[in-house]
């Protein structure tokens, strides 16, 4: 999955908070609001948002420890679904053919078997009316000019351990993400809506940011420290000082579609 178990709790602590409109967007193109499925949940915050949308909620994750951190709701349950899972026992644990009126995946379909994902995703739309929407982040974001020139040259730096191949969806901003659904208007294969969304942090929760990054863990297993004390020291200083807060605008990009006919 997305994040190593051990370091789950830094991932769900880094992550900034979805905007509520964009679920608002997604509820207003499906047909019903019966059932919605969050694929990949991590710690429910995408379930909980679209909880306000939808009678019901399955959220799923093939990570136990994730889900024991997932943040409890009346309307989202929890359900562990290992990578051993086939197809079919997928679709009787969410409700089974034709009974989904949302799916959403939240920075984690990079991470999928998506043609699996896909094949299930199709069986379990509700057609016609049903919608799935996928989205994510990386490590494109702004704080201020001379902070962004110094993030840019950290990010050249972790370029070679974005080299696995989950990541290639990732680092190119879902542009190259198959994603065999009908356009709705907010993203298409091949060209994903361009989006934001903002995250206000110390400059230590900053850290914690950058050391949630596979990146950084994939250099780390090969003797590789990519956040050296030197490194700390120049990102601190155009930070602005260790007690500084400041906001970071994420650049972000989602893809949303319905069952092609």
């Amino acid at each position: 999955m997305s994040v190593v178990d051990y370091e789950a709790d830094i991932y769900l602590d880094a992550r900034p908070t979805y905007p509520g409109e964009w679920y608002s967007k997604l509820a207003a193109l499906s047909n019903h609001h019966h059932l919605a499925w969050d694929a990949g949940t991590g710690n429910g915050q995408a379930a909980v948002g679209i909880a306000e949308h939808y009678d019901r909620v399955i959220a799923t994750d093939v990570s136990e420890t994730m889900l024991n951190l997932g943040k409890p709701h009346p309307k989202v349950t929890y359900h562990h679904t290992p990578s051993s899972m086939t197809e079919d026992e997928t679709v009787d644990l969410i409700g089974g053919e034709n009974s989904v009126d949302l799916i959403t995946v939240a920075t984690a379909v990079h991470w999928f078997d998506l043609p699996k994902f896909y094949a299930i995703a199709n069986r379990l739309l509700r057609k016609p009316g049903g919608i799935i929407a996928v989205w994510s982040y990386n490590t494109d974001m702004a704080v201020s000019p001379e902070f962004d020139s110094v993030m840019a040259r950290f990010n050249e730096k972790t370029t070679p351990y974005w080299k696995f191949p989950e990541c290639r969806y990732f680092v190119d901003g879902y542009k190259s993400l198959p994603f065999p659904f009908e356009n709705v208007g907010l993203g298409l294969e091949g060209k994903p809506m361009e989006l934001e969304m903002q995250k206000t942090v110390s400059f230590e929760g900053f850290l914690r940011i950058l050391r949630s990054w596979s990146a950084i863990g994939a250099a780390k297993e090969k003797g590789v420290e990519l956040l050296s004390e030197d490194v700390v020291k120049e990102l601190e200083m155009a930070w602005g000082g260790s007690e500084l807060v400041r906001t970071i605008v994420y650049k972000t990009f989602m893809l949303a579609g319905a069952v092609r006919n």
